[in-house]
Protein backbone atom coordinates (compact mmCIF):
# COMPACT_ATOMS: atom_id res chain seq x y z
CA UNK A 1 0.00 0.00 0.00
CA UNK A 2 1.36 3.33 -1.16
CA UNK A 3 2.58 6.05 1.61
CA UNK A 4 2.13 8.59 -0.49
CA UNK A 5 -1.24 10.81 -0.69
CA UNK A 6 -2.12 12.04 -4.16
CA UNK A 7 -4.25 15.37 -4.02
CA UNK A 8 -6.85 15.87 -7.06
CA UNK A 9 -5.35 17.12 -9.53
CA UNK A 10 -1.98 15.53 -9.42
CA UNK A 11 0.16 13.21 -11.43
CA UNK A 12 -0.26 10.22 -9.71
CA UNK A 13 0.35 7.08 -12.00
CA UNK A 14 2.88 7.03 -15.37
CA UNK A 15 2.56 4.31 -17.58
CA UNK A 16 4.59 2.89 -20.03
CA UNK A 17 2.03 1.64 -23.77
CA UNK A 18 5.04 -0.65 -25.85
CA UNK A 19 4.62 -2.80 -28.42
CA UNK A 20 7.44 -4.80 -26.90
CA UNK A 21 6.29 -4.97 -23.37
CA UNK A 22 9.19 -7.88 -22.67
CA UNK A 23 11.97 -5.63 -23.99
CA UNK A 24 10.73 -2.58 -22.47
CA UNK A 25 10.59 -4.12 -19.54
CA UNK A 26 14.32 -5.80 -19.41
CA UNK A 27 15.29 -2.04 -20.62
CA UNK A 28 14.16 -0.37 -17.46
CA UNK A 29 14.76 -2.80 -15.10
CA UNK A 30 18.72 -2.56 -16.30
CA UNK A 31 18.25 1.34 -16.44
CA UNK A 32 17.30 2.26 -13.61
CA UNK A 33 17.31 -1.10 -11.45
CA UNK A 34 13.62 -1.29 -11.12
CA UNK A 35 12.17 -4.73 -10.49
CA UNK A 36 8.85 -6.40 -12.09
CA UNK A 37 5.48 -7.31 -10.85
CA UNK A 38 3.24 -9.13 -12.95
CA UNK A 39 -0.51 -9.45 -13.27
CA UNK A 40 -1.98 -11.32 -15.75
CA UNK A 41 -4.58 -9.79 -18.19
CA UNK A 42 -7.25 -11.11 -20.35
CA UNK A 43 -6.49 -12.83 -23.38
CA UNK A 44 -2.61 -14.21 -22.12
CA UNK A 45 -1.15 -10.39 -21.89
CA UNK A 46 0.03 -9.19 -18.62
CA UNK A 47 0.35 -5.51 -17.05
CA UNK A 48 3.70 -4.46 -15.48
CA UNK A 49 4.38 -2.36 -12.01
CA UNK A 50 7.69 -1.45 -12.10
CA UNK A 51 9.38 -1.16 -8.32
CA UNK A 52 12.01 0.92 -6.39
CA UNK A 53 12.99 -0.98 -3.61
CA UNK A 54 9.57 -2.26 -3.17
CA UNK A 55 7.59 0.78 -3.88
CA UNK A 56 5.75 1.04 -7.31
CA UNK A 57 7.17 3.89 -9.23
CA UNK A 58 5.43 2.83 -12.58
CA UNK A 59 3.66 0.82 -14.91
CA UNK A 60 3.44 -1.19 -18.53
CA UNK A 61 1.04 -2.97 -20.88
CA UNK A 62 1.27 -4.17 -24.35
CA UNK A 63 -0.15 -2.05 -27.26
CA UNK A 64 -2.65 -4.02 -29.42
CA UNK A 65 -1.78 -4.40 -32.86
CA UNK A 66 -2.72 -0.96 -34.86
CA UNK A 67 -2.79 0.90 -32.24
CA UNK A 68 -2.46 4.78 -32.91
CA UNK A 69 0.84 6.83 -32.78
CA UNK A 70 2.04 8.13 -29.34
CA UNK A 71 2.03 11.40 -28.24
CA UNK A 72 4.59 12.86 -30.01
CA UNK A 73 2.97 11.61 -33.44
CA UNK A 74 6.14 9.41 -34.35
CA UNK A 75 6.45 6.29 -32.21
CA UNK A 76 3.31 3.91 -31.42
CA UNK A 77 5.50 3.51 -27.66
CA UNK A 78 4.68 6.04 -25.21
CA UNK A 79 4.80 7.25 -21.49
CA UNK A 80 1.40 8.20 -20.30
CA UNK A 81 0.81 10.33 -17.09
CA UNK A 82 -2.28 9.99 -15.09
CA UNK A 83 -4.39 12.46 -12.72
CA UNK A 84 -5.65 11.75 -9.77
CA UNK A 85 -9.42 12.97 -9.35
CA UNK A 86 -12.23 12.03 -6.71
CA UNK A 87 -14.76 11.37 -9.17
CA UNK A 88 -14.17 9.71 -12.71
CA UNK A 89 -17.85 10.10 -14.08
CA UNK A 90 -17.88 14.15 -13.47
CA UNK A 91 -14.00 14.88 -14.00
CA UNK A 92 -14.65 13.39 -17.23
CA UNK A 93 -17.85 15.49 -18.61
CA UNK A 94 -15.97 18.25 -16.98
CA UNK A 95 -13.06 17.75 -18.63
CA UNK A 96 -15.50 17.77 -22.14
CA UNK A 97 -17.42 20.51 -21.11
CA UNK A 98 -14.45 22.74 -21.48
CA UNK A 99 -13.72 21.76 -24.69
CA UNK A 100 -11.90 18.57 -24.68
CA UNK A 101 -12.94 14.94 -25.46
CA UNK A 102 -13.58 11.66 -24.40
CA UNK A 103 -11.11 8.78 -25.93
CA UNK A 104 -12.46 5.88 -22.99
CA UNK A 105 -15.19 6.70 -20.74
CA UNK A 106 -15.07 5.99 -17.39
CA UNK A 107 -14.61 2.17 -16.46
CA UNK A 108 -13.44 -0.08 -13.51
CA UNK A 109 -9.95 -1.53 -13.71
CA UNK A 110 -11.05 -4.92 -12.46
CA UNK A 111 -10.71 -3.58 -8.74
CA UNK A 112 -7.94 -1.39 -8.92
CA UNK A 113 -8.80 1.90 -10.22
CA UNK A 114 -11.71 3.72 -11.55
CA UNK A 115 -10.07 5.42 -14.73
CA UNK A 116 -11.34 7.19 -18.29
CA UNK A 117 -8.54 8.46 -21.41
CA UNK A 118 -9.57 11.96 -22.22
CA UNK A 119 -7.99 14.92 -24.92
CA UNK A 120 -7.32 18.35 -24.16
CA UNK A 121 -8.17 20.92 -26.61
CA UNK A 122 -5.33 20.76 -28.38
CA UNK A 123 -5.75 16.29 -28.52
CA UNK A 124 -3.18 15.79 -26.03
CA UNK A 125 -4.14 12.93 -24.43
CA UNK A 126 -4.26 12.20 -20.71
CA UNK A 127 -5.93 9.92 -18.01
CA UNK A 128 -7.94 10.67 -15.28
CA UNK A 129 -8.09 7.72 -12.01
CA UNK A 130 -10.43 7.52 -8.89
CA UNK A 131 -8.18 5.65 -5.96
CA UNK A 132 -9.82 2.27 -5.69
CA UNK A 133 -7.62 -0.53 -4.45
CA UNK A 134 -4.32 0.85 -5.95
CA UNK A 135 -3.45 4.71 -4.99
CA UNK A 136 -0.83 5.09 -7.43
CA UNK A 137 2.39 5.75 -6.94
CA UNK A 138 5.00 4.94 -4.17
CA UNK A 139 7.99 7.13 -5.19
CA UNK A 140 8.43 10.19 -6.40
CA UNK A 141 10.61 12.82 -6.64
CA UNK A 142 13.73 10.28 -5.83
CA UNK A 143 16.74 8.86 -7.83
CA UNK A 144 15.46 6.48 -10.45
CA UNK A 145 12.09 7.72 -10.23
CA UNK A 146 9.40 9.85 -11.97
CA UNK A 147 9.80 13.52 -10.18
CA UNK A 148 8.60 15.71 -12.90
CA UNK A 149 5.30 15.88 -15.55
CA UNK A 150 5.53 18.55 -18.25
CA UNK A 151 2.99 19.49 -21.16
CA UNK A 152 4.81 20.79 -24.07
CA UNK A 153 2.03 22.92 -25.90
CA UNK A 154 1.55 25.16 -28.87
CA UNK A 155 -0.75 27.33 -27.17
CA UNK A 156 0.14 27.63 -23.25
CA UNK A 157 -2.47 30.57 -22.19
CA UNK A 158 -4.82 27.93 -23.52
CA UNK A 159 -3.03 24.82 -22.09
CA UNK A 160 -2.97 26.74 -18.68
CA UNK A 161 -6.84 28.10 -18.61
CA UNK A 162 -7.62 24.68 -19.51
CA UNK A 163 -6.17 22.64 -16.87
CA UNK A 164 -6.70 24.91 -13.96
CA UNK A 165 -10.33 24.78 -14.63
CA UNK A 166 -9.97 21.35 -15.16
CA UNK A 167 -8.29 20.50 -11.64
CA UNK A 168 -8.47 23.88 -9.96
CA UNK A 169 -4.49 24.10 -10.34
CA UNK A 170 -2.49 27.01 -8.29
CA UNK A 171 0.24 28.18 -11.08
CA UNK A 172 2.74 30.08 -10.78
CA UNK A 173 6.16 30.91 -12.96
CA UNK A 174 9.18 29.19 -12.56
CA UNK A 175 12.25 32.26 -11.75
CA UNK A 176 14.62 30.01 -13.70
CA UNK A 177 13.06 28.48 -16.68
CA UNK A 178 12.50 29.75 -19.94
CA UNK A 179 10.13 32.89 -20.39
CA UNK A 180 6.73 31.79 -19.89
CA UNK A 181 6.98 28.31 -18.43
CA UNK A 182 4.71 27.82 -16.37
CA UNK A 183 4.21 25.28 -13.29
CA UNK A 184 0.81 23.64 -11.22
CA UNK A 185 1.91 22.94 -7.61
CA UNK A 186 -0.70 21.55 -4.62
CA UNK A 187 0.47 22.47 -1.00
CA UNK A 188 3.68 20.13 -0.97
CA UNK A 189 5.20 21.30 -4.06
CA UNK A 190 5.80 21.78 -7.40
CA UNK A 191 3.84 18.78 -9.07
CA UNK A 192 4.74 19.80 -12.70
CA UNK A 193 5.42 22.54 -15.74
CA UNK A 194 3.88 23.60 -18.74
CA UNK A 195 6.47 24.77 -21.49
CA UNK A 196 5.71 26.81 -24.67
CA UNK A 197 6.32 24.92 -27.89
CA UNK A 198 8.84 27.03 -30.19
CA UNK A 199 9.24 26.66 -34.18
CA UNK A 200 12.21 24.50 -33.84
CA UNK A 201 10.18 22.04 -32.46
CA UNK A 202 8.86 21.19 -36.31
CA UNK A 203 6.45 18.86 -37.07
CA UNK A 204 6.25 16.86 -33.10
CA UNK A 205 2.81 17.14 -32.00
CA UNK A 206 2.05 18.65 -28.37
CA UNK A 207 2.24 15.79 -25.70
CA UNK A 208 2.71 15.02 -21.62
CA UNK A 209 6.70 13.91 -21.23
CA UNK A 210 7.96 12.74 -17.65
CA UNK A 211 11.31 13.35 -16.03
CA UNK A 212 13.50 10.73 -14.38
CA UNK A 213 15.27 11.71 -11.32
CA UNK A 214 19.02 10.58 -11.71
CA UNK A 215 22.26 10.38 -10.05
CA UNK A 216 24.31 10.95 -13.27
CA UNK A 217 22.51 12.08 -16.63
CA UNK A 218 25.39 11.99 -18.76
CA UNK A 219 26.33 8.15 -16.87
CA UNK A 220 22.50 7.08 -16.97
CA UNK A 221 21.96 8.41 -21.06
CA UNK A 222 25.31 6.64 -21.90
CA UNK A 223 23.53 3.46 -20.78
CA UNK A 224 20.45 3.80 -22.31
CA UNK A 225 22.27 3.56 -25.32
CA UNK A 226 23.83 0.19 -24.33
CA UNK A 227 20.82 -1.09 -23.49
CA UNK A 228 19.64 -0.42 -27.08
CA UNK A 229 18.08 3.21 -26.35
CA UNK A 230 18.16 5.97 -28.38
CA UNK A 231 19.29 9.90 -27.46
CA UNK A 232 16.62 12.48 -28.90
CA UNK A 233 18.50 15.23 -27.26
CA UNK A 234 22.00 14.82 -25.67
CA UNK A 235 22.51 15.92 -21.94
CA UNK A 236 22.69 19.59 -21.11
CA UNK A 237 22.68 22.42 -18.71
CA UNK A 238 19.28 23.70 -17.86
CA UNK A 239 20.61 27.30 -15.83
CA UNK A 240 19.10 27.57 -12.72
CA UNK A 241 17.22 23.93 -12.63
CA UNK A 242 19.77 21.39 -13.71
CA UNK A 243 21.43 18.67 -16.26
CA UNK A 244 18.51 17.35 -18.69
CA UNK A 245 18.73 14.69 -21.50
CA UNK A 246 15.91 13.44 -23.30
CA UNK A 247 15.86 9.50 -23.72
CA UNK A 248 14.31 7.04 -26.01
CA UNK A 249 13.89 3.23 -25.00
CA UNK A 250 14.64 0.83 -27.63
CA UNK A 251 10.93 1.07 -28.70
CA UNK A 252 10.80 4.65 -29.59
CA UNK A 253 9.28 5.80 -26.12
CA UNK A 254 10.28 9.16 -24.66
CA UNK A 255 11.22 10.58 -21.39
CA UNK A 256 13.77 13.03 -19.66
CA UNK A 257 16.15 11.86 -17.45
CA UNK A 258 17.22 15.02 -15.03
CA UNK A 259 19.75 16.18 -11.95
CA UNK A 260 18.65 19.01 -10.07
CA UNK A 261 21.51 21.75 -9.03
Amino acid sequence: MTALVHAPGAPCWFELATDDQPAADAFYSALFGWTIERTPMPAGSAYTIFKLAGRDVAGSYPLVPGAAPGPDGNSTSHWGVYFRVADCNAMTARAVALGGRMIAAPFELMEHVRMAVCADPEGVVFSLAQQRAHPGVDAIGVDNAVCWAELATRDIARAEAYYQRLFGWRMQAHPTTPSGYRVFVDQQRMLGGLLQMTPDWGKCAPHWSIYLQVADVDACAARALRLGGSIAFPPFDAPGVGRIARVCDPGGAAFYLIKFI
